[in-house]
């Protein structure tokens, strides 16, 4: 199957890329991957080093008549996001990734495809690994974890770099020139609960699934449904009928529009016709809400076997509202950059099972003071449940600098290569530019990449004819650095 994927062209770096995507390599378990960074170094000859948090950085020096320029860092993360169908039997620590091509398109079979930023390390690869491809000196950056808290990026020392310009390979529309970016930080509010045993009860399990999600920074103003929200939505309504809640388990990923949520519920026996008239009723209303961005949405109730222990009712009665008062989506639009969301929040991830709860939230702003303000409204209601909040991986933006010269460089190559004008923007994701320059203050530093659409959900994808173009993009960049 992936040797289709390997007769296309750029044929290296389609190559690299299938390769890269045999190894496992999910957020904070890259040993395997930087193993494998390293070795391919290594067997190169090139100077290849791995720094404390497990970053690794290999030299290459400037091709003939290059040696003038200007050096270039080179810059992409080794991890990748692990997304798959609830149906799909997959084990991302053990499988290679299992990809096929459709159309203009590659896709990878129920699970993430790793295009983002597997296009980016094989792009980067392949320009290591060349004897013929025009260029100056060049560090090759790999960090990881950038997808769960851009701990690679925050555990950069300074001085250890000495390129004057960074290229970040992790745009994700090839008419992009990204030159800002958001920042993010954690919020997790958690605790325990008494539970209790009912009887009288039928339980059933409610499954709300098949929704679009997605990257929870660069889709976030798409209006698709979180998962979280659309499952309290259907609780909170029922406890007119006796509701009670053994387990909801929703969402996966900080960085993922939650695509599924399941619950384990009680209902008062002499409720049940009602209840089922109401989630029918209820299902088909959220449906027609959602059929132009989740077209996909399904919500089941099934009888289950009897469950031993519910929420106690009061933290019941409490963790609903709360969930309900935690926003999420757009918090508000930037004033200044038309069409940009500043700030914004994802309700990820809902755990409450055995006496203990988790509600896990990853906020977003290109406005550090703004972005505060939101976790402390988000603190505020996870403190009406009485719940713990905790911050973690907190890290700033990334000011745009359109009048630097790698930005005025690029937009002019664009310009005389496809005839039209690039869309020079900062965007709502977080990317490692902003932390690498906060050690580097004087670098100039610019992302772009080819097409990707649907990173962070199975759906994920990226366009052949746009690995084609972003390639030669990159290619006449480094013909053109300038001394």
């Amino acid at each position: 199957m992936n040797q289709e994927i390997r007769n296309l062209e750029p044929k290296k770096v389609w190559n690299y890329f299938a390769d890269l995507n045999a190894v496992p390599r999910p957020s904070k378990k890259e040993e395997r991957v930087i193993a494998f960074i390293k070795s391919f170094g290594e067997s190169l000859g090139l100077e290849t080093t791995v720094d404390a948090v497990g970053n690794v950085l290999i030299k290459k020096p400037a091709t003939t008549g290059m040696e003038n320029r200007q050096t270039i860092l080179l810059q992409s993360h080794l991890d990748m996001v692990h997304q798959k169908n609830n149906d799909t039997q997959f084990d991302f620590n053990t499988q290679g990734i299992e990809m096929y091509v459709d159309g203009d398109w590659v896709r990878a079979k129920g699970t993430t495809l790793g295009a983002d930023n597997g296009i980016g390390v094989a792009s980067i690869m392949t320009i290591l690994a060349s004897n013929n491809i025009v260029h100056p000196a060049i560090e090759a950056l790999f960090t990881i974890d950038e997808e769960t808290g851009m701990t690679g990026a925050l555990g950069l020392k300074p001085g250890i770099l000495k390129a004057t310009i960074m290229l970040n390979l992790d745009t994700e529309d090839d008419k992009e020139l990204t030159i800002g970016c958001a920042g993010g930080i954690d919020v997790t509010g958690t605790g325990t609960y008494i539970e209790d045993k009912v009887s009288g009860l039928t339980n059933f399990q409610l499954n709300v699934k098949g929704l679009t999600g997605g990257h929870s920074g660069m889709e976030i103003h798409l209006g698709r449904g979180n998962a979280n929200k659309l499952m309290n939505r259907l609780l909170k309504q029922s406890e007119k009928f006796g509701l009670r809640i053994s387990t909801i388990d929703g969402g996966s990923l900080r960085n993922a529009i939650p695509r599924e949520s399941i619950a384990e519920i009680g209902i008062n026996t002499n409720e049940l016709n009602n209840f089922k008239n109401f989630i029918a009723s209820e299902s088909a209303l959220i449906k027609l809400e959602y059929a132009s961005t989740d077209p996909n949405l399904n919500i089941i109730l099934t009888e289950s076997a009897t469950i031993g222990n519910y929420l106690n009712l009061d933290f019941q009665t409490k963790l609903l509202r709360c969930i309900y008062a935690c926003p999420y989506g757009i918090f508000r639009m930037s004033p200044e950059v038309e069409g940009l969301v500043q700030t914004s929040n994802n309700l990820s991830r809902i755990l409450v099972k055995d006496g203990n709860y988790s509600i896990q939230c990853l906020t977003r702003s290109s406005v550090d003071s703004e972005k505060m303000d939101l976790t402390r409204m988000i603190e505020s209601a996870f403190e009406l449940l009485g719940a713990s909040t905790t911050f973690a991986g907190n890290y700033s933006g990334w000011t745009p600098h359109p009048e630097s010269g790698i930005v005025k460089l690029m937009r002019n190559l664009y310009k005389e290569l496809y005839s039209e004008e690039p869309h020079v923007y900062a965007c709502h994701a977080g990317l490692e530019c902003g932390i690498i320059g906060a050690n580097y203050p004087n670098m100039e530093m610019i992302s772009f990449g080819p097409t990707i659409l649907g990173p962070h959900s199975p759906d994920e994808r990226t366009k052949i004819s746009s690995v084609q173009k972003y390639w030669g993009f990159l290619l006449e960049t480094l013909k053109n650095i300038p001394a």
